[in-house]
C-alpha cells in the first residue's frame, strides 16, 4: 500500500467517524416510555395488579406482605435495564437478577404470570403498542431466564 492510499484510507475513516458522531443516537427505551415518572407508573400498576388479581397470586405469595421495598427494587432495577438512570447499581451493584431469584421456586407458571401482569400494567398505563411488544420480547427472555424449577 501506498502512502497516497493508506492517507486516503485515514481521511475516509476519519469521515466515517465524523459522520457516526453526528448521527443522533436511538431513543432508549427508558425515554420512549417517559422517564422516571412513567416506569414508576407502570411498577406502581404492575404491583397493584399483582395484590388485587387472583390469576397473579402464584407471584403475589413470592413477596413480602408489604410490597413497598419490590416497588423500589423493580423501579430502581428498570430505569437502568431501560437504559435509563443505574439506581439499582448504585444502590447494590449488579443486579444478578437468577441469583437473587434463586430462592424462589420459578417455573413456567410463574413465568407466565410474572409476564401477564406485566402486559396488563403496560395497556392499563397506555404504552404505545409498538414499544409494548419490544419491551415483552425483552421481558420474556430475562423471565424465561428466571426459571429454575421444571414446569
Amino acid at each position: 500500500m501506498t502512502t497516497e492510499n493508506s492517507s486516503e484510507n485515514t481521511r475516509q475513516a476519519a469521515a466515517a467517524d465524523d459522520d457516526a458522531q453526528d448521527t443522533p443516537a436511538q431513543p432508549t427505551a427508558f425515554s420512549l416510555l417517559g422517564g422516571e415518572a412513567r416506569v414508576r407508573e407502570l411498577v406502581d400498576r404492575f404491583y397493584d395488579l399483582m395484590d388485587l388479581e387472583p390469576e397473579f397470586a402464584g407471584i403475589r405469595a413470592m413477596h413480602p406482605a408489604s410490597l413497598d421495598g419490590s416497588r423500589d427494587k423493580l423501579f430502581w432495577f428498570l430505569c437502568g435495564w431501560l437504559g435509563g438512570p443505574n439506581h439499582y447499581i448504585e444502590r447494590f451493584g449488579h443486579p444478578m437478577l437468577r441469583a437473587r431469584h434463586l430462592p424462589f421456586p420459578i417455573a413456567s407458571s410463574e413465568r407466565d404470570q410474572w409476564l401477564r401482569c406485566m402486559a396488563l400494567a403496560m395497556q392499563d398505563i397506555h404504552v404505545e403498542g409498538t414499544l409494548q411488544e419490544r419491551l415483552m420480547q425483552a421481558f420474556y427472555g430475562t423471565a424465561d431466564w428466571m426459571r429454575n424449577k421444571a414446569g
